[in-house]
């Protein structure tokens, strides 16, 4: 948008008429000189709107004014800049009992059929996302007008839910069946054009268009869209039989029945009641209702609500505009296009100047990636320059070394900075296995220096750890934590320790996969055994992911610092190193990745000691964080590793599966493992401490 988007909302509004348009609570409504009804969403104190109770009972009374004096159309939309709407509140969901649920649910669903069945065209226009709740209400609407940049989505699932508000029916009954299913089942966003292809926008349009794309539909002027064949063709049981099993055998590759029940319970409703919008919405709310009373379904909000704690940790407004990175390997590339992307004015340097190339173009695809416009990818380009001669340091309010790592490098990088970083500006290294506190000597004020140890991919990661030694300022490291939230990144405060908080709890993890590969165990029996608990990806996959190189150096770093917790580096991860089988990025590893990424077969088996082999140490090494206080607590652990490294989210976070297991059977358990295979595996004192 060239202005505003305040500036664009508020002439409609002020056309509705102040006594005509109640202010006190969620919603504002009133018509405009064209006699088209507009019904502003803008809840109070939220910077987001969401779907609630109140807001669903207070649209429920302004239908009443409608149904009595219908506009010559209707048009919803937020009054937040932010977006359409977020979804329902899933604080409020989680606190209610199933019965709770179904009845909420029920008055819901009546609120929405009486907004589908006005009278008038009804339209909402999205900017922004409307999601879950949000989207739900959409589609309850005639037409859907899509400002460019706008997406839609139903990613319940990833709450271990499905939609609840209509949306296993309304979806499939305006959209190809398979295609609406799709977005159910994966959670996945439809952006503009493609929201547009599959018939869930109507119009897409700029802002400065809506009053006269409004005016069309109010006119008769653009046709309703009408499913295809497909659509017709699923209306037959046999047809939706046949199309759920194949579902059903796709969602077993990703997510298993046991852990994650929610889209089988999806698949199953629309199998039997898709023909019936009546029988599935009723199998909808009761299906919704008893999903919301799994663990899963509790750990996945959360871990959702963990997210939220991470996002709010950081206090204050940014005062970062400014950012220069050094070095424009992987990482320093890495960052210095997203920070561009987030609206940071980005400068980055380095010696060899092809690689400062190459970081504009991994700018331009982390925009694709993003779905962002050609606007908006302009606009992250323009924020974002190369500078071989580094000249950037002198007007950064934050400087982020990104050098190799190796301390004598970064000792002349940051000498090179103290000559140029201006005064209160913050240097922050991105090491992810160096003493912080043992690289202070070389910086220009240690007070503000710290780490901000970003993972790799940086756009797909969102986790990053603000690593503050002994005399890092309390000022710098909140800073630096309103600077993460600014670009969208999720902080954890860790202090100086040994791989601070995600690698120390991972290495033990990935190593023990080694060393079972030592003892003979096949790589894919070892990554299925994760696969099964949970983990996004094996051990032994994940290591040829990360680098085998990178896994070994921050192992020997480790080992120098752990005393018998690392008892030694497995002589076949030195060997492949050595051979030059560093892993994904060289085309072979442990695995052969020139087919792209490898899949550890089904049919592989594991045994309980095979699991606890490999996360038994993670758990261990995050006890050890939390008795040395590396992090501040359980919660802002599970999240770090939640997010950082995926663990299993259904489980709620490596400490609380410890909890739900038992810390006295963790201990126990623990101690058997030290008699069989040695000292690695003595249990933490963190364990009897709590148990």
């Amino acid at each position: 948008m060239n202005k505003p988007f305040q500036d664009y909302l508020a002439p409609s509004m002020l056309e509705l008429g102040g006594a005509d348009m109640p202010g006190d609570g969620d919603w504002r409504y009133g018509q405009d000189t064209d006699q088209i009804g507009w019904l502003v969403l803008d809840r109070k104190d939220a910077s987001v709107n969401t779907i609630s109770d109140s807001v669903l009972r207070e649209l429920d009374t302004h239908l009443d004014r409608i149904e009595a004096a219908p506009p010559r159309a209707l048009v919803l939309r937020s009054g937040k800049s932010a977006g359409f709407a977020a979804g329902a509140d899933i604080h409020a969901l989680a606190k209610m009992d199933a019965e709770q649920t179904a009845k909420l649910l029920s008055e819901a669903h009546a609120v929405l059929h009486r907004l589908e069945g006005l009278s008038c065209p009804t339209i909402a226009v999205v900017h922004g996302a409307a999601l879950g709740a949000g989207f739900e209400m959409a589609l309850a609407c005639d037409y859907r007008i899509a400002i460019e940049g706008a997406s839609f989505g139903l990613p319940e699932v990833q709450l271990g839910l499905h939609p609840g508000l209509g949306g296993t029916v309304r979806l499939p009954a305006l959209i190809d069946p398979l295609q609406a299913m799709q977005m159910m089942l994966t959670g996945k966003t439809a952006h503009t054009r493609r929201a547009q292809d599959l018939g869930i926008a109507d119009i897409v349009t700029e802002e400065r268009h809506v009053r006269a794309a409004t005016l069309a539909v109010a006119r008769g002027e653009v046709d309703q869209h009408k499913r295809g064949l497909m659509g017709h063709a699923f209306s037959l049981s046999a047809a939706r039989i046949l199309a759920a099993d194949r579902m059903r055998r796709e969602v077993q590759k990703k997510a298993p029945k046991h852990h994650y029940p929610a889209p089988y319970a999806l698949i199953e409703i629309w199998a039997e009641h898709g023909n019936d919008p009546n029988a599935m919405q009723k199998a909808e709310i009761a299906s919704f209702a008893k999903l919301l009373q799994t663990e899963t379904s509790k750990n996945l909000i959360r871990a959702f609500m963990l997210r939220q704690t991470l996002k709010s940790g950081a206090k204050g407004e940014c005062d970062i505009a400014r950012v220069h990175v050094v070095g424009a390997g992987v990482m320093g590339a890495e960052i210095a296009a997203w920070g561009a992307m987030q609206g940071k004015q980005v400068t980055v340097t380095d010696p060899d100047e092809a690689a400062l190339g190459k970081t504009i173009q991994q700018a331009a695809q982390i925009c694709k990636q993003a779905h962002k416009d050609r606007h908006a990818t302009r606009d992250t380009l323009d924020r974002l320059m190369p500078d071989p001669r580094g000249y950037g340091a002198r007007h950064a309010d934050l400087v982020i070394e990104a050098g190799p790592e190796n301390p004598e490098v970064k000792a002349k990088i940051f000498a090179e900075l103290a000559k140029r970083i201006k005064t209160g500006a913050i240097l922050a290294t991105n090491t992810s296995s160096l003493h912080i506190g043992a690289l202070t000597k070389h910086v220009p004020d240690t007070a503000r220096f710290a780490g901000l140890h970003f993972f790799n991919p940086v756009n797909k990661v969102p986790l990053v750890e603000v690593v503050s030694h002994d005399a890092t300022s309390p000022d710098t490291r909140a800073r630096l934590m309103a600077f993460c939230t600014s670009i969208n990144r999720l902080p954890v405060a860790v202090t100086d320790a040994p791989g601070f908080l995600v690698n120390r709890a991972l290495m033990p993890y990935l190593l023990e996969a080694l060393l079972l590969i030592d003892e003979g165990t096949p790589k894919e029996r070892i990554d299925r055994a994760a696969l099964d608990f949970g983990m996004p990806m094996g051990p032994v996959t994940l290591a040829d992911q990360v680098g085998l190189d990178i896994c070994l150096d921050v192992a020997q770093s480790l080992q120098k610092s752990l005393d018998g917790k690392i008892a030694y580096v497995p002589a076949l991860l030195r060997d492949k190193v050595e051979a030059g089988d560093l892993g994904r990025k060289t085309g072979r590893g442990f695995y052969d990745w020139s087919n792209g990424t490898p899949t550890p077969a089904t049919n592989a088996t594991a045994s309980e000691d095979l699991t606890d082999r490999l996360i038994l140490p993670m758990l261990d090494a995050c006890a050890e964080c939390l008795r040395k206080g590396v992090v501040a607590n359980r919660d802002d652990l599970d999240a770090a590793m939640i997010f950082a490294t995926g663990f299993a989210p259904f489980r709620g976070g490596p400490m609380h599966y410890a909890a739900t297991r038992g810390f006295g059977t963790i201990h126990t358990r623990l101690e058997a493992l030290e008699k069989e295979f040695g000292a690695r595996f003595q249990p933490d004192p963190y364990w009897a401490t709590h148990a």
